[in-house]
């Protein structure tokens, strides 16, 4: 019996796969990821304790920042991937590729800003900020900016330049909170005004470190190689559209569909808060995302190509579950992270991450398409994944306020993981665990039920003693089955027998 039919029958391997590249890179990913993620909960407790939950301004961070999150995919116009596929491919130059995947993105950033700023009165007095024309004229020079760093990212990636990336984000994010404690601890600001400004100080900032790059880059435009990476990214494209609508279209709709206009700022800045905790698990899927792209479309010619996949998915979903545990089991003390008049929205965090792991595993299943230039299928996916979200915010969000939204995400990525399961296991059959996966899954559910009574019937402190017992027994439960820890990478050799 070979090791893809034990794979498929759903049987432990005792022995991992040769996962040292992936798990290398995504340790410096995550590092950059992890860090630069905890250094930002440091923003929200400030942001929260200084900006008044009844002004409104967390809600309307929370709303600005969903809009440039959208106008930011249309800006990269699926390049980043794009450049992955071309630029393994050994029939273009890598600078080459580069090159015109830029040209692409400074076009769309010159038209986009040249609009911006030619009708800032029509477009603000739509979005409900006519008398903050400077809240958006800043994010659009900060999206701009950010669309020309994405490629730039992307090339230190596909170069596996992991330290130069690492070092550049947590660059961007420790300047982003040094600003923000000088102004509003120590000048003691309280407007939202402040974030976005800063923000724009600090990606000017960074954009100008990337210029030794700009002067290494053989630079050369192909016009036929654009006609090719058009067509392979513009499905790319919708199904970005489509995967950010997820994460963003509920922060975008919800003033526009809360009934009580005076509130829908406040309420959706209670959703931002809380969400913020629920973003260790996108931070996590960000980080193996940023390791596994590259090494996906570089292995793809290798034998064991089907192997490898199969076993990636099973390992994140055993740590993203382990995540899922460790922050809703000791959600007694990272409820701190935020102020406590927003806490009472604490309650949708576990399901905007159970909506974040769907998100995971639908990326991890995108490559079938991916790799065999189908993107159109992701497109589909998306568009009705996306088209899901919608239906449950707009029906919904009237009568349950941000729970729709919370649910509205775990019923548009579930809709496009299932459907992207089981039409890429007809067109590319990868021999998915699924036992495995079905174990993990049950006892995560076990643990969390166990640990939600905890949290709601005993004292803090005891509750926080029985849930990292059952994270320690899960952790077991990792260690025995599915990674001895004579396999680990430096210390592993303190475990061999």
């Amino acid at each position: 019996m070979n090791k893809n039919q034990t794979i498929s029958e759903g049987r432990s391997d005792p022995q991992p796969p040769n996962l040292g590249g992936l798990a290398k890179d995504t340790a410096i990913y995550g590092l950059s990821s992890i860090i630069g993620r905890f250094l930002n909960y440091l923003l929200v407790p400030l942001y929260t304790h200084y900006m008044p939950k009844d002004s409104g301004d967390y809600g309307i961070s929370t709303n600005v920042y969903a809009y440039t999150a959208l106008i930011l995919v249309l800006l990269t116009f699926g390049m980043e991937t794009t450049l992955f596929r071309f630029a393994n491919d050994d029939k273009n130059k890598p600078d080459t590729v580069f090159s015109t995947a830029s040209a692409v993105i400074a076009s769309l950033t010159a038209l986009f800003l040249v609009l911006l700023f030619a009708f800032i009165g029509p477009i603000s007095k739509m979005l409900g900020y006519a008398d903050h024309h400077d809240y958006l004229l800043m994010m659009g020079v900060v999206v701009a900016m950010d669309a020309l760093q994405a490629i730039l990212f992307s090339y230190l990636r596909f170069q596996k330049r992991a330290i130069r990336f690492a070092s550049l984000k947590l660059l961007f994010i420790v300047l982003n909170i040094g600003l923000n404690l000088l102004y509003f601890v120590v000048l003691g600001k309280t407007s939202v005004f402040y974030v976005f400004f800063i923000n724009l100080l600090c990606t000017g900032f960074i954009s100008l470190l990337f210029v030794p790059e700009l002067f290494h880059v053989k630079w050369h435009f192909d016009g036929r190689l654009l006609r090719r990476m058009l067509s392979y990214s513009w499905p790319i494209l919708i199904l970005s559209i489509a995967g950010i609508l997820n994460q963003v279209a509920d922060k975008i709709v919800f003033p526009l569909v809360y009934p009580d206009e005076a509130q829908a700022n406040i309420q959706l800045g209670i959703y931002g808060s809380c969400v913020k905790i629920a973003m260790i698990m996108a931070m996590i899927t960000q980080a193996f995302r940023y390791a596994y792209e590259p090494i996906v479309f570089a292995k793809s010619k290798d034998s064991d190509s089907a192997e490898y996949y199969a076993q990636a998915m099973k390992y994140f979903l055993i740590f993203t579950l382990l995540a899922f545990l460790c922050v809703v089991g000791w959600m007694p003390l990272l409820q701190h992270i935020i102020g406590a008049d927003y806490r009472e929205g604490l309650g949708v965090v576990p399901i905007v991450m159970v909506a974040e792991i769907m998100m995971g595993v639908y990326f991890n299943l995108s490559f079938w398409y991916k790799l065999s230039d189908q993107t159109i299928y992701g497109a589909v996916f998306s568009i009705i994944g996306c088209a899901v979200l919608f239906a449950v915010n707009l029906l919904f969000i009237p009568r349950y306020g941000y729970w729709a939204c919370a649910w509205g995400g775990v019923a548009g990525y579930g809709t496009a993981m299932v459907l992207s399961y089981f039409v890429g296991q007809r067109k590319n059959p990868i021999p998915y665990p699924m036992r495995d996966i079905a174990l993990y899954v049950g006892l995560t559910i076990l643990f969390y039920v166990g640990m939600w009574r905890a949290t709601v019937s005993l004292p803090s402190w005891a509750a926080l003693a029985l849930n990292t017992l059952l994270i320690i027994i899960f952790l077991i439960v990792i260690i025995r089955r599915d990674l001895p820890l004579s396999n680990l990478p430096v210390i592993g050799k303190y475990f061999k027998k």
